[in-house]
């Protein structure tokens, strides 16, 4: 049986880059120091006279004591008031290259949750240099942190256009004494959910991780049911051997321990069990959505897409990160930030990008991330489509796939002809792996 979750040490299945660095949706094992500020100055002008939409990534720090030298509230908000300027001179350097014209159709605010008057700051400098869409046309998201967020500051969010919140559900830490009793407590994250509802957020996503030591398949499963009775319209499920950025130990957090693979895997099946069976579609990679949100539909209608920021309706932007370890994506290339404070601040006072590395993929790496994000996005692949576009043989080209695709065609998770691969709806479960096969296949012929 394929296992939807990858095991620790495996390298992360992503349908849309292959095997992914757990911090991010690109594949930053490739990234090099080869690719520099220079090479996105000339891909942001390139966007600029195409005057193609775009899509702005923000990066706020998680946990700003790992910044101090002091851990108190004073040097936290002169670190925060430190970084905001530093973070205002990157969009200004970047923004100045790329047009007014150019639309921001969708925007994601990450990491820490700044106060209001953070939010207003940055948001109208943001303004200042970006076309922003108005009357609700964008997809404009920001991730929460359960414990730093109020009904205010969810207001204050909605006010400045944001449509779309993921709130994040707090690890148990036995140094602030929390129990699991207080782990199972929904009220904190109905409160929020009810906030999003009263200020018309379009979607309420909630994310929630397995496979501490503590947690037991029943607790999880507890814990899980009291999610979805709270009926948000997505939620993104991961593993804690490899959590999203911001769940990440910071700098000298102590690494937890996890709990047995068997424990693991028993988790994993009752995502699928309770979530499938209170309607949520699985998209992939943990991502579980009600069928009427705007990812089903986008793949209901064969516009679904991923990019180094996720799933989206906006495949077609052009994607600029900003703050550390920000990563932007334009045509072919890659870039990211440094993830090193100091060397951030430094060369942004220098008037310089902090840029670090990257990576440009080439043609065979090209068929590998149609494959994988067509048949990932659309749940099939047109097979003479994608002969026609690259000129080969595709059960030639994947002569290593194929017969496994055989092998998953007799065990009906997917239904195969010279002409497409579908996955059934028995195979919708181990997307991820199925398009792994291809990513682990590097092309043995062209013709």
């Amino acid at each position: 049986m394929l296992d939807f979750f990858p095991q620790p040490g495996e390298p992360v299945a992503r349908c849309d880059q292959g095997v992914l660095d757990p911090n991010c949706h690109a594949d930053t094992q490739k990234f090099h120091p080869g690719i520099g500020s220079l090479d996105l100055l000339r891909a942001v002008r390139i966007s600029r006279q195409k005057r193609r939409p775009l899509s702005l990534n923000v990066q706020l720090p998680a946990n700003l004591k790992s910044y101090c030298t002091t851990p108190d509230a004073q040097s936290e908000q002169a670190a925060l008031e430190q970084y905001l300027e530093h973070l205002k001179r990157e969009i200004d350097l970047v923004g100045c290259h790329l047009s007014p014209e150019q639309r921001v159709e969708q925007f994601h605010l990450a990491g820490g949750t700044p106060s209001i008057a953070h939010l207003k700051q940055l948001m109208n400098h943001l303004r200042r240099r970006f076309h922003f869409l108005e009357h609700e046309c964008g997809d404009y998201s920001a991730e929460v942190d359960l414990r730093h967020t109020d009904w205010a500051i969810m207001g204050a969010l909605r006010e400045q256009g944001f449509n779309h919140v993921s709130i994040g559900v707090p690890d148990i830490d036995a140094e602030c004494e929390m129990s699991v009793a207080c782990y199972q407590n929904p009220a904190p994250i109905n409160s929020l959910i009810d906030a999003a509802r009263t200020f018309g957020f379009r979607s309420v996503n909630v994310d929630l991780g397995f496979g501490h030591a503590w947690q037991t398949p029943d607790s999880f499963a507890a814990k899980l049911k009291t999610i979805i009775e709270l009926e948000p319209d997505r939620l993104m499920v991961f593993d804690y051997a490899r959590p999203p950025r911001r769940y990440r130990p910071m700098i000298g957090d102590k690494v937890r321990a996890l709990c047995s693979q068997e424990d693991k895997g028993a988790m994993r099946q009752v995502c699928f069990e309770q979530l499938i069976a209170a309607g949520y579609h699985y998209i992939g990679m943990g991502q579980f959505v009600r069928p009427d949100d705007d990812l089903a539909i986008a793949q209901e209608r064969g516009r679904l897409r991923r990019t180094c920021d996720g799933f989206t309706r906006h495949g077609f932007c052009d994607h600029i990160g900003f703050g550390l370890g920000a990563i932007s994506q334009i045509d072919d290339l890659y870039t990211q930030n440094t993830d090193e404070i100091e060397r951030y601040q430094r060369q942004l006072g220098n008037d310089q990008l902090p840029t670090s590395r990257g990576w440009r993929f080439e043609s065979g790496e090209q068929i590998r991330h149609t494959v994988t994000e067509r048949l990932a996005c659309d749940l099939e692949l047109d097979i003479r489509s994608i002969e026609r576009r690259y000129g080969l043989v595709f059960p030639r080209y994947f002569a290593s796939v194929w017969p496994r695709l055989e092998q998953l065609s007799r065990d009906g998770l997917i239904e195969l002809s010279d002409r497409f691969i579908s996955i059934l709806p028995a195979g919708r479960p181990e997307v991820d792996v199925i398009c792994h096969l291809f990513e682990k296949e590097r092309g043995s012929a062209r013709h």
